[in-house]
């Protein structure tokens, strides 16, 4: 909780505070009707008509009606990460992007559009790193009828959570009529722990291209194509690993993109009826081992916000949330 018994209990923000990092203290409901007290912590991103809005770092919008405020400050950036290695968002951000290359791209001032036949909406989102050249509402239409051309709908890709992020954005698209379809979290740890986790007793085999039995293990799409591969095997230093399965398809898979210091993990995945054996730890060793000997210390991924078992499994693996991400789509008219 930010606001503590004995602290005196005032409203200390205002619409001048837009932009920066809240604590609130409102009542949820009509007090006469047994109402009572929460609090919310985010990115204040409006207060307009005597609604308050906060962007939580998950990516949560909260409106409070101006009314039902009991108390408010400004309050320091989150507090410096103790888990895993120093990251900006910036950073992280860029060696995402490079890990998962879309097909085609275009600059709009300072967004990227990104196309890739629909594989994925990571590759087939705009990237807004910075300005646009032009008004936001502008901007979105450019690309929707951009994605329009290209048979795809339009998403954009936003982050919240962490020091830059992007909540002004997010409530501007909310606004507009766009809504969060997926959240996600973007996840670091150190690499060395992980490198040096037991493996067990299961072979794994890396390569420089998915295999034919890899890509059937793969399941983020319905048939392979040309923009599938280009995004799997495009980036820095790209490895795929695989644990030989009862049959032709592999009982496990990964991909890891090494990138400097960075090592970004990607498609672990497990046949279900063998998992529990520790063969995803298996794959993520191995493959951390070659990006230690390339040169890398940090590691990154990203996973659904849903993905309980997934999620689990990371942080017992090192895992800690950095900052989470969401894919807006237009709302249809």
């Amino acid at each position: 909780m930010e606001f503590t018994g004995g602290e005196r209990l005032e409203t200390r923000i205002t619409s001048a505070d837009v932009g920066k990092r809240v604590s609130v203290r409102y009542v949820t409901d009509s007090a006469a009707a047994g109402g009572r007290f929460t609090d919310a912590v985010g990115v204040l991103t409006s207060w307009d008509g005597g609604v308050v809005t906060i962007t939580r770092k998950s990516g949560e919008t909260v409106r409070i009606a101006e009314l039902r405020l009991v108390a408010g400050k400004v309050v320091p950036p989150a507090p410096a990460r103790r888990r895993g290695p120093a990251a900006t968002f910036p950073e992280l951000s860029r060696a995402a992007a490079r890990a998962w290359q879309p097909v085609e791209s275009e600059a709009l001032g300072e967004w990227t559009l990104r196309a890739a036949g629909g594989f994925t909406r990571r590759a087939n989102s705009v990237l807004p790193a910075g300005d646009p050249g032009l008004p936001v509402a502008e901007a979105l239409e450019m690309a929707r009828e951009w994605y329009a051309d290209r048979k795809l709908p339009a998403y954009v890709q936003t982050a919240t959570g962490a020091e830059g992020t992007q909540e002004l954005l997010c409530a501007e698209l909310e606004r507009l009529g766009w809504r969060p379809e997926v959240t996600a979290e973007l996840r670091i740890a150190a690499l060395a722990p992980l490198a040096d986790r037991e493996p067990g007793p299961v072979e794994v085999r890396l390569s420089r291209d998915p295999d034919e039995p890899w890509m059937r293990r793969y399941q983020r799409f319905a048939g392979e194509g040309p923009a599938v591969r280009h995004v799997l095997t495009a980036g820095p230093s790209v490895w795929f690993a695989s644990v030989a399965g009862t049959g032709e398809v592999p009982a496990a898979i990964g991909r890891c993109v090494v990138d400097g210091r960075w090592a970004g993990f990607m498609a672990v995945e497990v046949d279900p009826a063998q998992r529990r054996r520790g063969l995803a730890t298996a794959v993520m060793t191995a493959l951390a081992r070659r990006a230690l000997d390339e040169g890398a210390s940090a590691a990154w991924l990203q996973v659904e916000s849903d993905n309980d078992g997934a999620r689990a499994m990371y942080e017992r693996m090192g895992f800690a949330v950095h900052h989470h991400y969401q894919h807006y789509r237009q709302a249809e008219a």
